[in-house]
């Protein structure tokens, strides 16, 4: 990895701290950092090109946006079924979050995905799920409390 420039440096220092909800969400950024937006997104796509930002996202804070219930789910998906199944559970519009981890949980829960439901109770949804893929090997673990939530700082 290449050494980073000073204003590479500060926009690393700003992007990992939240982000402003509105039409303009980079407004706040290229006011502390004085750079134009477009600069901003240029050294940000470029931090994550050189590897030095893993990822680029939004938290979401589950009862603020509505949803009444909320659980991880994590499925024992065979591996030759795992991209197939991550797809078509990724497609679901309750599902917020989808990703394999290795090695398994449990020795066999490989797939996890997080479902919120502002509607529906979690079983049900679940069940769309399982009929959708055919996979029923699951466990279901429901949020209870919502805790702060924090993204690690890197650049200091």
């Amino acid at each position: 990895m290449n050494k980073l420039t000073a204003e590479q440096k500060i926009v690393a220092r700003l992007i990992q701290k939240d982000i402003s909800v509105t039409q303009f969400p980079f407004k706040n950024i290229t006011d502390l950092c004085e750079l134009p937006e477009e600069e901003i997104l240029t050294i940000t796509k470029q931090l994550r090109k050189d590897g030095y930002v893993r990822k680029f996202g939004a938290i979401l804070h589950h009862q603020k946006a509505g949803y009444k219930e909320n659980a991880l789910v994590v499925w024992a998906v065979p591996q030759e079924q795992t991209q197939k199944t991550g797809n078509a559970f990724a497609s679901f519009s309750f599902v917020s979050h989808c990703y394999e981890r290795e090695p398994a949980f449990m020795k066999k829960y490989n797939l996890f995905t997080m479902i919120h439901s502002g509607e529906k109770n979690i079983s049900t949804l679940i069940n769309e799920m399982v009929n959708a893929t055919g996979i029923k090997d699951y466990l279901m673990l429901k949020s209870i409390k919502e805790y702060k939530k924090i993204s690690p700082e890197y650049f200091k």
